[in-house]
């Protein structure tokens, strides 16, 4: 089953980071988090990935092209241009590279990588965010359902905490910083029938895939969601990636299962 990444997006939120390289590019543990992403699909025997390129997107090619040299232990003998390769710690990752534009919004690039995903269902997924969720289970979960699309939802974390206050004003509850368990939103991590194409006629290069495509999908009950209580990150913002950092530093990367 074949992975579709969006990592064409400008970032803007995070310019501290993109103002160099796409988002999906931004590094977590001395890896872009794109690897991060691939490396949870991959957990589960999903390898075949195809990778939605838009904004600075040349950066992720020469990553890939150059992967393997990345991560070898090589001799460079300058006198005659010779390298020597000595090992490598290489991935199973098969990655299809995709110029979807520079502008395109996610529908249009979704679209126009259908001619490498054939008559099959696929997942697809942002560039930059990770999870804990179990993809055996969800996928099982999106074929009982037998849906045209899955998502997956997560709850957010709050970002402040909350009080309860009585009339006079005095306190009567404190909470810090809990999920928000009366809202469910996009966690991306779908998966999708080839039927999903029905939905991206005509151009969509200027169409949000959160917009018409899944509201229509909405409408006519071809989308379900998959509720997900675990950890769900997402890297908005510098805080965000910071946040990811500090997980990772400390063993506590709850997304990964390598």
């Amino acid at each position: 089953m074949k992975v579709v990444i969006f990592a064409g997006g400008l970032g803007t939120r995070i310019s501290e980071e993109t103002d160099i390289r796409p988002k999906p590019m931004v590094e977590i543990g001395g890896k872009p988090i794109l690897w991060h992403i691939m490396k949870i699909y991959s957990h589960y025997g999903f390898n075949d990935f195809i990778i939605c390129l838009g904004y600075k997107g040349y950066l992720i090619k020469e990553y890939f092209i150059n992967y393997f040299l990345h991560n070898s232990d090589i001799t460079v003998d300058l006198t005659n241009n010779k390298t020597e390769i000595h090992g490598t710690s290489s991935e199973p990752f098969k990655v299809t590279l995709v110029e979807t534009g520079l502008n395109t919004k996610t529908a249009g690039r979704l679209q126009q990588v259908k001619k490498y995903i054939g008559n099959e269902d696929f997942m697809l997924t942002y560039g930059d965010g990770v999870c804990d969720v179990n993809l055996k289970e969800l996928l099982s979960f999106h074929k009982t359902q037998n849906k045209i699309a899955t998502v997956t939802a997560i709850q957010m974390d709050a970002r402040f905490g909350g009080m309860d206050l009585g009339q006079d004003g005095s306190v009567v509850s404190f909470r810090e910083k809990a999920k928000d368990e009366s809202k469910w939103i996009n966690g991306g991590f779908f998966v999708l029938k080839p039927e999903v194409f029905n939905y991206l006629e005509g151009d969509m290069s200027n169409m949000m895939w959160e917009e018409d495509p899944l509201e229509k999908l909405t409408g006519d009950q071809q989308l379900v969601a998959y509720q997900h209580k675990g950890f769900w990150k997402c890297m908005d913002a510098l805080r965000d990636k910071l946040e990811l950092e500090e997980l990772w530093k400390n063993n506590q990367a709850k997304w990964k299962n390598w």
